[in-house]
C-alpha cells in the first residue's frame, strides 16, 4: 500500500479526527528524512481534493467533514451548481457565495443548507482546487485607461478587467481571447492581457469560431502529429493484407450523407439457402494507423470526438486519414475490421465472426439515392445501380426484421427530426429544415446496432477490459414527474421499483398520430438519464439492450478506435496479463475522457445550431408561422415549427388575460377566458423579435388564431 492510499484509508476509519501533519506523520510511522517529501504530498493530495486543510492546518477527507467536492456551472443569472459524483443532488451556489469561482472551474464547496422541503442542498465555495478557464473569449470594451472583456458565455459571470499596456492593438467592440494572469477573488474581477484578436462582430465565420474557441475545442493539430500523419502511406501494400480475410470481390457499398468524406463504414447482405440473412458490417482499420500511445493517438484521446458545426467539421484524426487512408473510398483498396453475423428470419444473430480484412468498396451511395431506388424505383437511378437493386431490397428486407425484434423486446425509439441548416456563400442561414430519416437511413442505423451489440457481447464473454457504450434506466423521481402527466392523458405505466423500456414503448406506440404525440415523446425523453461509454458493461435502457458499445466509427469517435485496438489484439492472442492490466487503465480513462469530449462536442454543435436557427428568424420579423407547443413554463410557452425552430411567448406578450401555470398538466390557464396553452396544442404565432446575442427568438400569438386553441 503506498503512503496516498494509507493515508486515505486511515482518514475514512470511523475512528478518525482531524489532525494536524506531524500527529499524521507519528502515526504513520514517518520518519525525519521522509518528513519533507509526506509534506509535499499533503498539499498535492490537497490540490487534487483527496484531502481538506482546515483553519486550524488539521487534514480530513471532505465527505466527513461537510465538503462536497466537484465542477462548478455558472448560470448567465448569476448563481450556479457543483456536480459532485458522491452527491446525488447537484448544491446550489449563490452567486454571493462564489468567493471567487468561475465557471467551469473545480471547487471545494461548504454545505451551508441540506435539501429540505423542496428546497435544494446549497453552498458556499471555499476554495478553488482548479481553474476551468485558462482564457476567455469575448468582446473587448476600451476606455480612455483601461479595458474589460466581456465573456461571450454567459455562464463566466465576471468580466476580466484588461490594463491599459495589456490590450495589445485591440479596438473597442472586437472579439477577442484573453489569458487570465490574475484570478478573482472575492467582490474582485479577473485580470488579464489580449492574446488574440478574432475579428469583429460580423465578419464572415467569426461567430461560429467564438464558439470553437469559448468551447475550448482545439482547431490544428500539433507538429508531432503532423510529422507522425505525414510517415502515413498514402496507399496498401500486399504485406499489410496478408493474413486478412479478402472480401474485395464481394459487393459492398458505403451509404452516408452527400456531403460525407470520412466513410468509416460499409455493409453487404447475401440471401442464403436455408433462409438466414448474412449482413457484413466492414469498418475502417483505423487502428492499424494509429498506433497506441503514438502522438496521434495520444490527441485523438484529448479531442475524444470529431465535432460538426454545420459547414466545417473539427476532425478527430487529420484529414489525410479520416478523407483519406481511413476512409473507405469506392474502388479502392482499403482495410477493414469486419463483423459478419448470420441472421435469421426472428432478427436472431445465429453465428457470428470478427476478422481483421481488406475490403474494395463498389459504390458510393448516398441515402438520397437508396431511399428513392427503393421507394420510388427512380427509372435513372435503376439504370444506374440496376444491378445491386436485389442486394437493396435485401438489405430492406434485413433491416425490417431487426427492427421488429428491437421493437418487441422494447426498445425506445424517438422519432424526432433533426435538423438541417444550410449556409450560403457569406456563412448566413438561407434555409433551415427537417433532416427526414429514409428508408436508407433506417437500414444503416438497424445494422450498426446490431453489429455493436454483437462485438459487445462477444467482448464481454472473453472477459477482456472494454468501452462499453451504457444507458441507465431513469431516475424515480423524473420518472414519477412523467407518469403523473401520462396518467392525466390517460396512459398508464406499469411498474414497481425498475421500469422496463417495453412500458415506455408502449406509450410512444400508443400516441403514434395523436395530438398528444409530441408532448409523450419530449417528456419522455427529458426524463432519460445520458447515455455515456463505461468500462463497466451495465446495459442500454434505450434501446432494450444487454450488451453495447460503439464499434462502427474509429475515425470520429475514440471509444471506437480503442476498443478495436482491444479486439485485434484479443483475436489474435496478443494480451498477457501486463497488457491486460494497462488496458483496464487505459479503458476507465478513455470511458470518462470520451464521455466528457462528447458532451463538449454536443453543446458546441447545439449552440451553433441556435446561433444560425436564431439569425435566420432575425430576417423574418413579423412573419407568420403554424407550430406546436413543445414546453410550457411559468413565464410563458415554447413553440417548434415544422422547420425544428424553436422560439418562446413570452407570458408578457399574452395580453387578453392573467395566466397561471399549472405544472401538474403543463398548462398555462387564463384566470378570466379560462383559455388554455398546453404542451401538444397546435398554434399560429408570428415572430416579434431575435436576441441574436442570447440566440433566442420569441414568438406572439395571432389573435385570429384563438378558435384552434382548446378553450
Amino acid at each position: 500500500m503506498t503512503i496516498k492510499e494509507r493515508i486515505l484509508s486511515f482518514m475514512t476509519e470511523q475512528t478518525y479526527k482531524p489532525m494536524i501533519k506531524k500527529e499524521l506523520g507519528r502515526i504513520l510511522n514517518i520518519n525525519k528524512n521522509e518528513m519533507n517529501a509526506f509534506e509535499k504530498l499533503l498539499i498535492i493530495m490537497e490540490k487534487e481534493g483527496l484531502i481538506v486543510k482546515t483553519g486550524a492546518e488539521q487534514y480530513g477527507i471532505p465527505e466527513k467533514m461537510g465538503l462536497v467536492i466537484g465542477l462548478i456551472q455558472g448560470h448567465s443569472k448569476g448563481y450556479g451548481f457543483v456536480t459532485s459524483e458522491g452527491k446525488l443532488h447537484d448544491v446550489f451556489i449563490p452567486a454571493a457565495n462564489f468567493n471567487g469561482a468561475m465557471h467551469k472551474d473545480k471547487v471545494l464547496v461548504k454545505i451551508i443548507r441540506e435539501e429540505e422541503g423542496g428546497k435544494k442542498c446549497e453552498g458556499e465555495v471555499v476554495s478553488v482546487l482548479e481553474r476551468g478557464n485558462k482564457t476567455i473569449i469575448g468582446t473587448f470594451q476600451s476606455s480612455a485607461n483601461f479595458g474589460f472583456v466581456v465573456p461571450e458565455d454567459k455562464r463566466v459571470n465576471v468580466d476580466v478587467f484588461i490594463a491599459k499596456g495589456e490590450a495589445n492593438g485591440a479596438k473597442n467592440g472586437q472579439i477577442v481571447v484573453a489569458e487570465v494572469t490574475l484570478w478573482p477573488e472575492k467582490k474582485k474581477n479577473p485580470e488579464g492581457k489580449i492574446i488574440e484578436i478574432l475579428g469583429n462582430k460580423g465578419d464572415k465565420g467569426i461567430d461560429i469560431l467564438t464558439i470553437i474557441r469559448k468551447h475550448g475545442l482545439p482547431e490544428e493539430f500539433t507538429e508531432k502529429v503532423k510529422k507522425y500523419t505525414e510517415s502515413i502511406k498514402d496507399t496498401i501494400s500486399e504485406d499489410e493484407i496478408k493474413g486478412r480475410t479478402d472480401f474485395r470481390d464481394s459487393k459492398i457499398i458505403t451509404i452516408d450523407g452527400e456531403d460525407a468524406k470520412d466513410l468509416d463504414d460499409a455493409v453487404n447482405v447475401e440471401l442464403l439457402s436455408n433462409g438466414n440473412y448474412r449482413l457484413g458490417v466492414h469498418i475502417a482499420d483505423v487502428s492499424h494507423y494509429v498506433r497506441d500511445k503514438s502522438a496521434l493517438d495520444k490527441e485523438a484521446l484529448k479531442r475524444g470526438t470529431s465535432v460538426y458545426l454545420i459547414d466545417r467539421v473539427i476532425p478527430m484524426l487529420p484529414r489525410k486519414l479520416s478523407n483519406g487512408i481511413c476512409s473507405l473510398n469506392p474502388k479502392v483498396d482499403r482495410l477493414t475490421l469486419s463483423c459478419v453475423m448470420e441472421i435469421d428470419s426472428s432478427g436472431r444473430v445465429v453465428d457470428h465472426t470478427i476478422c481483421e480484412s481488406v475490403i474494395r468498396s463498389t459504390e458510393r451511395m448516398t441515402y438520397t439515392d437508396v431511399t428513392n431506388l427503393l421507394s420510388k424505383e427512380d427509372p435513372e437511378l435503376i439504370n444506374r445501380y440496376g444491378y445491386l437493386l436485389e442486394n437493396f431490397k435485401n438489405m430492406e428486407a434485413l433491416s425490417k426484421i431487426l427492427n421488429k425484434k428491437r421493437t418487441v423486446r422494447g426498445a425506445i425509439d424517438f422519432d424526432f427530426a433533426e435538423s438541417k441548416i444550410i449556409l450560403d456563400d457569406l456563412g448566413k442561414p438561407i434555409e433551415v429544415k427537417p433532416n427526414e430519416r429514409g428508408i436508407a437511413n433506417r437500414i444503416i442505423e438497424e445494422f450498426m446496432l446490431v453489429c455493436n451489440e454483437t462485438i459487445a457481447e462477444h467482448m464481454f464473454w472473453a472477459y477482456m477490459p472494454f468501452v462499453y457504450r451504457i444507458h441507465e434506466e431513469p431516475k424515480a423521481e423524473k420518472l414519477e414527474h412523467f407518469n403523473d402527466f401520462a396518467h392525466n392523458l390517460g396512459y398508464v405505466i406499469h411498474y414497481n421499483q425498475e421500469v422496463h423500456p417495453k412500458e415506455l414503448q408502449a406509450i410512444i406506440e400508443q400516441t403514434k398520430g395523436k395530438k398528444e404525440e409530441v408532448v409523450i415523446s419530449t417528456l419522455l425523453l427529458r426524463s432519460m438519464m445520458q447515455a455515456r461509454y463505461s468500462p463497466v458493461c451495465s446495459g442500454h435502457f434505450g434501446l432494450a439492450a444487454k450488451y453495447y458499445c460503439h464499434f462502427t466509427s474509429p475515425i470520429r469517435r475514440y471509444p471506437d478506435l480503442i476498443i478495436h485496438r482491444i479486439i485485434k489484439e484479443f483475436i489474435n492472442g496478443r494480451l498477457n496479463e501486463s497488457r491486460m492490466k494497462r488496458l483496464t487503465t487505459d479503458v476507465e480513462y478513455a470511458s470518462v475522457q470520451s464521455s466528457e469530449t462528447e458532451r463538449q462536442a454536443q453543446d458546441a454543435e447545439m449552440e451553433v445550431d441556435k446561433l444560425k436557427k436564431a439569425e435566420y428568424m432575425s430576417y423574418r420579423i413579423g412573419e407568420s408561422f403554424e407550430g406546436v407547443i413543445s414546453s410550457v413554463t411559468s413565464f410563458g410557452f415554447f413553440v417548434e415549427l415544422p422547420s425544428t425552430i424553436e422560439g418562446l411567448v413570452h407570458m408578457s406578450s399574452l395580453h387578453d388575460d392573467f395566466y397561471i401555470f399549472d405544472e401538474k398538466y403543463l398548462t398555462l390557464i387564463g384566470e378570466r377566458t379560462k383559455k388554455t396553452f398546453r404542451l401538444g396544442d397546435p398554434i399560429k404565432i408570428k415572430v416579434d423579435r431575435v436576441d441574436l446575442e442570447a440566440y433566442e427568438v420569441y414568438f406572439e400569438v395571432i389573435d385570429n388564431a384563438d378558435d384552434d386553441i382548446d378553450q
